[in-house]
C-alpha cells in the first residue's frame, strides 16, 4: 500500500539487474524509494529480477549447469572410472530445479528491499511526465498517479518478433519458452547462431536433441575476436551442432506435430522438419507503453531512449539505463552499473564508468569471453600491436579436469605494451575474464602479467603463459 506517493525521490520503472541495482543504491544513500515492476512467475506469483533472471541469463545457465552434468555422466565419466547404468535424464525436475533457483534468488532480492524499506509496486509502470508515472496494478485494481522527484526507466528488453516465424510456444518457441520445455525434441531448430541460440542449443544438444542452427548471417560470431570465433564454431561443429550460415528463413509453420521450416542459402531453397523451433533472433529495447506521448520523451526508431553520457534523458530528472540506451551493449552487468551510477548521481555523488573495460561472455560450453578491442579492429585503426595465445591444452589444470578445448588471447600496444584486449574460450572463461578487466582497468601492462605470480596448475596461470607468449618465451609450448 502506498501511504503517502508524493514523498518519493525516486521511482524507478523496471525490477530487472539495472532496476533493483538502482534502487537498492538509491535507498542506501538515504532516499525515499519506490521501485515498480508486472512480473509474474509461472504461477501468477510475483517476483523480482526482470528477464534476466526469470527467462534470461540465470535461468540459461542453471539449465546448462543440468545439462553439463549430465552429458559429463553420459560421455566423460568412463575416462574417471565411473560407470553408471540406464542413465536417465528428468527434465521436468530439472525445470523445476531451475525455478527453484529462480525463486531463490528473487527471495533474495525482496529481503534487500525490504531490509532497506523499498516500496516493491506490483504494476506496470508509464511515464506521463518529467514528475509522474501512471501505475496499473496487475491485480486489476484501478490505476493512479505517482509521483517522484527523480525517475529511472529500467525496463529491459523483450525479444524481437519474426512475421515469417509466428510464435504459438507450443511448436513455435520464444527463448522464455525454450527454457521451460518439460520435453526433449528429438530434433530442435533455432533462428539465430547468436549469444541467445548457442546458449539455448548448449543446453538442448548435451541432453540429447539433434540441434540446427539456422543463421542469417556468413560469419559466424561477429562480435568476439575472429580468431576465438573461427575456434568456437570447429569447436561446437566437433560436439555436433549443425550450424547453417547464410540460412535465411523464409517461413516456418507447424504442420501437425512437427514445424516445417523453409529457408535459403547460396545452394538454393532448403525444408526442415523438426519437432520444436526456437526463435532466438535478438532483443530490442521494451518502450512499448512506457512513456506517453505527452511526455516528450525522445526515443530513437529502433524503441532506444536518447541519453546522454549520464544516463539523462531530454526530460529533467529522467533517466534511461541498462537496455533502454544505447550506451554499451545488452549486458545485465552494464545496466547494475548505470543503476548505480544514476542513484549516485542523483544524491549528488561523482562516479563513472568505464564502457571499454565492460566484459562480455557467452555461456556456452566451454564459455566465451572477452574485453576490449578485437585484432581485426585494432588493425582497421591502424594501431600496432603484438599478441600472445596460449592453448589452455597446455595447462595440467585443463587435462586435469577434462576440459582442454579453447585458448587464451592477448592483445598489447606494440610500442607501449598497455593492454587493448583479452579474448577467450574455455572452460570457466566467464570467471578468468575478471582478470584481465581488473588488469586493464588499472592500466596493466603485458609485461606486468608476466611478471605477477600465477598459482600452478590453474587455468588462471594460462594468463601468465599468453602473456609470455607475447615476448616469446612461453614456458609450456614450443614457440
Amino acid at each position: 500500500m502506498i501511504k503517502n506517493p508524493t514523498q518519493y525521490d525516486a521511482v524507478i520503472i523496471g525490477a530487472g539487474p539495472a532496476g533493483y541495482s538502482s534502487a537498492i543504491r538509491c535507498a542506501q544513500l538515504g532516499l525515499k524509494t519506490a521501485c515498480i515492476d508486472n512480473w509474474q512467475n509461472k504461477n501468477g506469483q510475483r517476483v523480482l529480477g526482470g528477464t534476466h533472471l526469470n527467462s534470461g541469463c540465470v535461468a540459461s545457465v542453471t539449465l546448462l549447469e543440468s545439462a553439463k552434468l549430465y552429458h559429463a555422466l553420459t560421455h566423460q565419466a568412463g575416462k574417471h572410472g565411473i560407470h553408471a547404468n540406464h542413465m536417465t535424464v528428468d527434465i521436468p525436475q530439472m525445470i523445476q530445479h531451475k525455478d527453484d533457483v529462480i525463486d531463490a534468488l528473487g527471495v533474495k532480492i525482496a529481503e534487500v528491499f525490504a531490509h532497506h524499506q523499498i516500496d516493491s509496486i506490483h504494476a506496470s509502470g508509464k511515464l506521463l511526465n518529467a514528475k509522474q508515472i501512471e501505475i496499473t496494478p496487475v491485480d486489476g485494481s484501478a490505476p493512479s498517479v505517482l509521483e517522484a522527484k527523480h525517475i529511472i526507466l529500467a525496463t529491459g528488453s523483450t525479444p524481437i518478433k519474426l512475421p515469417y516465424a509466428k510464435v504459438d510456444n507450443e511448436f513455435i518457441i520464444d527463448c522464455f519458452a525454450a527454457l521451460n520445455m518439460h520435453n526433449l525434441p528429438k530434433s530442435l531448430a533455432i533462428i539465430g547462431a547468436g549469444v541467445n541460440g548457442l546458449e539455448l542449443a548448449a543446453i538442448w544438444s548435451r541432453l540429447g536433441a539433434e540441434t540446427i542452427l539456422l543463421e542469417a548471417q556468413e560469419n559466424f560470431l561477429s562480435l568476439p575476436d575472429q580468431q576465438i570465433s573461427q575456434e568456437a564454431y570447429r569447436i561446437f561443429s566437433e560436439q555436433g551442432l549443425d550450424m547453417r550460415l547464410g540460412a535465411r528463413v523464409i517461413s516456418a509453420k507447424r504442420n501437425r506435430n512437427k514445424v516445417d521450416v523453409d529457408y535459403q542459402d547460396h545452394d538454393g531453397a532448403h525444408t526442415l522438419k523438426v519437432d520444436r523451433l526456437i526463435v532466438a533472433t535478438g532483443r530490442k529495447p521494451n518502450t512499448e507503453n512506457l512513456v506517453a506521448a505527452e511526455a516528450n520523451l525522445l526515443l530513437d526508431e529502433n524503441g532506444y531512449i536518447h541519453v546522454d553520457e549520464h544516463c539523462r534523458t531530454n526530460l529533467p530528472g529522467v533517466y534511461a539505463i541498462g537496455d533502454l540506451n544505447l550506451l554499451g551493449p545488452m549486458l545485465a552487468h552494464k545496466g547494475i552499473e548505470e543503476g548505480i551510477y544514476v542513484a549516485e548521481q542523483i544524491a549528488g555523488q561523482s562516479s563513472f564508468i568505464n564502457y571499454d573495460t565492460l566484459p562480455s561472455v557467452i555461456y556456452t560450453e566451454p564459455e566465451i569471453a572477452w574485453v576490449g578491442q578485437t585484432e581485426q579492429a585494432l588493425k582497421t585503426m591502424d594501431i600496432p600491436i603484438k599478441v600472445g595465445v596460449f592453448p589452455l591444452n597446455a595447462t595440467a589444470r585443463a587435462q586435469a579436469i577434462g576440459q582442454t578445448e579453447g585458448m587464451i588471447k592477448i592483445i598489447a600496444h606494440a610500442e607501449n605494451d598497455a593492454l587493448l584486449g583479452v579474448h577467450i574460450i574455455g572452460a570457466h572463461a566467464s570467471e578468468l575474464i575478471a582478470e584481465a578487466v581488473l588488469a586493464m582497468e588499472f592500466s596493466a601492462s603485458s609485461e606486468d602479467l608476466a611478471r605477477t605470480i600465477h598459482a600452478h596448475p590453474t587455468l588462471s596461470e594460462g594468463f601468465h603463459e599468453a602473456a609470455l607468449a607475447l615476448k616469446k618465451i612461453s614456458v609450456h609450448v614450443p614457440l
